[in-house]
């Protein structure tokens, strides 16, 4: 029987994909891979909590281009009343960054130091005088970074769930470490279906459609930090369809099969995923992206159908032993549709096995330009443009066509009905 029209609202189908996932045991971070550090680990998620190996800076350094004293015998140094220090026991040059000596606990700017001679004349090498003459003086600590300043060792740096950015990985390598564990980034197939579709580049003719929502699917989610892998395009045939998710399913951790998914002669999305295992909704009460679906296709299953020769490759994922279930996710066609279906739905998928917390939008209160209508059974997703006339916000409501991709390229933001209001 077909479950296609009994929407269900977004609450419940959010709950319906984490008990499915929780069930395969995939509600989780899917893995831990250790990474070299270096400019490639930018964006990546930290896997378990970070810790300082070594203190930053790990020693007592000058913070300046100077010489070394005891803050003691500075005491009393004035303009009228200068003091010498002898070089060596009492005064020792550093440059910014030298570890102090032992004894001492200053640094003196070399631009306020008389560095002389044995003759008290002015020294020929003002970094290697006989004696220094001060006319003031230093607390205690002036002019140094103490061991610690930055990190101390075994002090926690960044925790879990943290997206590194380009100055956490100087402080990661600040702190000892050359490497990093981050949290795997899940492989997601997709699948574009259509008799009707061509690749980008390819000649068309009426009737004929461009494909390119595999492109902006992959493009979201490799920015959500997950790997995309854009397979050919598969014509509207349930077995070649069954036959390119089985495949997907041998290596992929989620698949998105784009377009079908609605309740025409072509369109074999549902079908396909009961068929092959588990189908958890067809239809959510959210426009647009009304007929999304999940499922889980029964990895055993996969396994059994797919080729001697699609067996014979290995995987780098899971092992089969705890891989029970591959999630699948039946993406609506028109271009608004499978964008926002990727926002609401796989985001928070990905979030979760990167050990993150999902994306938030910023909110701004804005007033609408014009009254609207919306269907009252329905989450309805309205794309705005936003400005500031005066001290009002406003926004105006573009056009809700589904397949009019350029509603989102003008959008700045996005606006909800929720369902119950019209």
């Amino acid at each position: 029987m077909s479950i296609y029209l009994n929407d269900i609202p977004l609450p419940e189908a959010l709950l319906r994909i984490q008990n499915s996932l929780e069930r395969i045991g995939q509600w989780e971070v899917l893995g831990v891979e250790e990474i070299p550090l270096d400019e490639r680990a930018i964006d990546r998620i930290v896997a378990e909590p970070l810790w300082a190996k070594i203190s930053s800076p790990h020693y007592h350094a000058s913070a300046m281009d100077g010489f070394a004293v005891r803050s003691s015998e500075t005491e009393g140094a004035f303009q009228t009343n200068p003091i010498t220090l002898t070089y060596g026991t009492q005064a020792e040059y550093v440059d910014t960054g030298d570890p102090l000596p032992g004894w001492a606990n200053a640094v003196i700017m070399i631009e306020n130091v008389e560095p002389l001679d044995d003759s008290d004349s002015p020294a020929e090498n003002p970094r290697n005088p006989a004696a220094i003459r001060i006319r003031g003086a230093v607390p205690p600590w002036y002019h140094v970074r103490p061991m610690g300043e930055d990190m101390v060792a075994t002090q926690l740096v960044l925790p879990a769930g943290h997206k590194l950015r380009a100055f956490d990985l100087g402080a990661i390598a600040g702190c000892g470490h050359s490497m990093v564990k981050v949290a795997r980034k899940p492989k997601i197939a997709i699948i574009p279906t259509g008799t009707e579709l061509k690749e980008v580049g390819e000649p068309v003719v009426p009737g004929d459609i461009i494909e390119y929502n595999s492109i902006v699917l992959a493009a979201q989610i490799n920015s959500w930090g997950g790997e995309a892998v854009r397979l050919p395009i598969i014509k509207d045939d349930f077995i070649a369809i069954k036959k390119q998710v089985l495949g997907a399913a041998q290596e992929a951790d989620l698949i998105l099969l784009n377009a079908g998914s609605s309740a025409g002669s072509e369109d074999y999305s549902a079908k396909v995923i009961e068929s092959l295992g588990d189908l958890v909704f067809h239809g959510v009460a959210v426009r647009p992206g009304h007929p999304v679906i999940f499922g889980i296709v029964d990895h055993n299953r996969s396994k059994d159908y797919v080729s001697t020769e699609q067996n014979s490759k290995k995987t780098n994922n899971k092992p089969d032993s705890v891989k029970t279930g591959i999630p699948v996710f039946g993406v609506p066609g028109y271009p608004v549709s499978a964008a926002l279906t990727g926002e609401i739905f796989v985001e928070p998928v990905i979030a979760k096995w990167l050990g993150r917390q999902p994306m938030e939008p910023v909110e701004v209160e804005a007033t609408l330009t014009r009254k609207i209508t919306s269907p009252s059974g329905d989450d309805d997703y309205l794309r705005m443009t936003v400005g500031k006339v005066g001290d009002r916000v406003l926004a105006a409501p573009l056009s809700r066509g589904s397949g009019v991709i350029t509603s989102l390229v003008r959008a700045d933001g996005i606006t909800i009905i929720p369902h119950g209001s019209q």
